[in-house]
C-alpha cells in the first residue's frame, strides 16, 4: 500500500486504496437479495439495491453484463447475482458490479451445482487418469433406468438394429423425484454385487434442472467413482449436463447416443471416434475446470489496472448525476405546476365571472323567495278578503231580507218609526226580489 509523506491520504488515494483491497482480496462472489430501488438509464447501465430484513448493498451492473440476463428486473423480486466487490470512488460507497442474475429459485439450483461440482473435481472424481475404459467386446449391458420411461425403449430399439446379440438387463429405479438418488445408487450397488454385465449404462430422458436434480448428488457421484464396472451417463438431451456427466467414464448426450457408443455396426470405426471424441471433450471440461480458477486470479489481477473500469466509474458517476438532474427538473417543475395552480385559484376566487355568478345565484336566491313571500301574502290577503266577507254578508241587510224580511226608506231614510210618516207620503219597500213603491194611507202605533 503506498502513501504519502506522514500517511497522509487525500480522499481519492484512499477510496482507491480501498477498491484495490476489496477486489484484490475478497473477489467475486454470489448474493441472494431482494431488488429495490432498480432504474435503467438511457446509457443502458443498470443500477440496483439488493437488500434482506436487515441490510443492503448498491450495485451496478453494466451494459455489456446485462445484455444476457433473460429477464426484466423489478422491484421486489428476489434473485441470485454473481458479481465483483468494488468501490465507487467519486462518492465513496462501496458497491457490487454484477456479472450475472438469476431467479432466486432456479439461481440457487445453479449455485448448488457449481459448488459440488468444484468440490468434486478438488476431489479429483472428475479426473481423466481414473476414467475406466470401456471394454472392447460387450456381451451384456445393465441398464439403470426407469421401467418405463422412453429412455428404455429407444435403447433397446438402438441395440436391436445395430446388434441384437447383446443382452440387456434393465435394473429398474426411480429417476425423478424425492429419493431418487438413493435409489440409483442402490441399483448401481447391486449390478456391483452381481458382476453380470460388462458396462453399466446410467440413463433417462430430457427435463429441466429440477427434474434432473437427482443425478446432481454427491452421494451417486461418489457411488459411480466407486463403481468396480465402467459406467456411461446418458441423462436427458444433448444440452443436459450433470454432476453424473463429469464423473462416469463416458458421457452420452442422450440415451440413444449411449446405446450406440456400446454397439458396433458396419461404422465401427466411427463409433470409436465418437468415443474418444467424448472423452476428449471430459477431458477439456475438466482442464477447463482446473483452469477456472486460475482464470479467477488472473482477472482479479488484471481488474486492478483494467482502464475500463476506469471508464465504467465514469460512466456511473454520468448516470448518477444524470438521474440527479432529472430528478431536480421533475421537483422544479413540480414546484412550478403547484405555484401555478395556486395563482390560477387565486384568480379564480377575484375573478369577476366568479362574483357575478354568484350574485346572480343570490339574485335568483331572492327572486324565488320573493314570489314565494309574494304567492304566500295573496293567499293569506285572499283569506282574510274571504272572512270579511263573510262577516259582511252576516250582516247585511240584504242576507235579511233572503229570509222574508224587507226594508222601507222614505226620503231615502229607512223607516224605523210608523209615527215619524205622514198620510201621503211616499215609501219604498225593498224585497228579496224587487221593490214596492206605496202611499201612506193610514198609520197606527203600537
Amino acid at each position: 500500500m503506498s502513501a504519502t509523506k506522514n500517511n497522509v491520504y487525500t480522499v481519492s488515494q484512499l477510496n482507491g486504496e480501498v477498491r484495490h483491497i476489496l477486489e484484490g482480496q475478497i473477489g467475486k462472489i454470489w448474493l441472494n437479495g431482494e431488488i429495490s430501488n432498480f432504474s435503467s438509464p438511457s446509457s443502458g447501465h443498470w443500477y440496483l439495491t439488493l437488500k434482506d430484513s436487515q441490510s443492503q448493498i448498491r450495485c451496478a451492473m453494466f451494459k455489456g453484463r446485462n445484455q444476457s440476463v433473460r429477464f426484466k428486473p423489478v422491484n421486489g423480486q428476489q434473485v441470485l447475482v454473481k458479481g465483483a466487490i468494488s468501490v465507487y470512488e467519486p462518492r465513496g460507497d462501496y458497491q457490487l458490479l454484477l456479472e450475472s442474475m438469476l431467479p432466486a429459485g432456479d439461481g440457487l439450483l445453479a449455485q448448488e451445482f457449481e459448488a459440488l461440482k468444484l468440490k468434486l473435481a478438488a476431489e479429483g472424481l472428475f479426473a481423466t487418469e481414473t476414467k475406466r475404459p470401456i471394454p472392447n467386446n460387450i456381451q451384456r449391458i445393465g441398464v439403470i433406468t426407469s421401467a418405463t420411461g422412453a429412455a428404455l425403449r429407444d435403447i433397446l430399439h438402438v441395440l436391436a438394429r445395430r446388434d441384437p446379440s447383446i443382452e440387456v438387463i434393465v435394473y429398474p429405479t426411480q429417476v425423478q423425484g424425492a429419493g431418487a438418488s438413493q435409489l440409483i445408487c442402490q441399483a448401481i450397488t447391486t449390478a456391483n454385487q452381481r458382476l453380470e454385465v460388462d458396462v453399466l449404462l446410467l440413463t433417462r430422458g430430457g427435463g429441466s434442472l429440477e427434474d434432473l436434480w437427482c443425478f446432481n448428488s454427491e452421494h451417486l457421484a461418489h457411488a459411480i467413482y466407486n463403481s468396480a464396472l465402467p459406467v456411461i451417463s446418458a441423462v436427458g438431451h444433448e444440452i443436459d449436463t450433470t454432476i453424473s456427466d463429469y464423473v462416469a467414464d463416458v458421457r452420452a448426450p442422450t440415451p440413444s447416443a449411449g446405446a450406440e457408443l456400446l454397439s458396433k455396426d458396419k461404422g465401427n470405426k466411427a463409433e470409436k471416434l465418437i468415443l474418444l471424441l467424448a472423452r476428449l471433450q471430459q477431458s477439456m471440461k475438466h482442464y477447463q475446470l482446473q483452469q477456472s480458477g486460475r482464470l479467477t486470479q488472473l482477472t482479479h489481477q488484471l481488474q486492478r489496472h483494467e482502464p475500463q473500469r476506469k471508464l465504467q466509474q465514469f460512466e456511473q458517476r454520468f448516470d448518477e448525476m444524470q438521474l440527479r438532474l432529472e430528478h431536480a427538473l421533475q421537483h422544479k417543475l413540480s414546484r412550478l405546476t403547484l405555484r401555478h395552480q395556486q395563482l390560477y385559484n387565486r384568480l379564480q376566487q377575484r375573478s369577476p365571472a366568479s362574483t357575478l355568478t354568484l350574485e346572480k345565484q343570490r339574485l335568483q336566491y331572492l327572486t324565488e323567495r320573493f314570489n314565494d313571500a309574494s304567492t304566500d301574502y295573496f293567499k293569506q290577503a285572499s283569506l282574510r278578503v274571504a272572512q270579511a266577507a263573510h262577516k259582511l254578508d252576516t250582516v247585511s241587510p240584504l242576507a235579511t231580507l233572503s229570509r222574508g224580511y224587507s226594508i222601507t226608506s222614505a226620503n231615502k231614510k229607512v223607516v224605523e218609526n210608523a209615527e215619524k210618516l205622514a198620510l201621503g207620503d211616499e215609501i219604498h219597500t225593498r224585497l228579496k226580489h224587487g221593490e214596492i213603491t206605496s202611499t201612506v194611507t193610514k198609520i197606527s202605533s203600537n
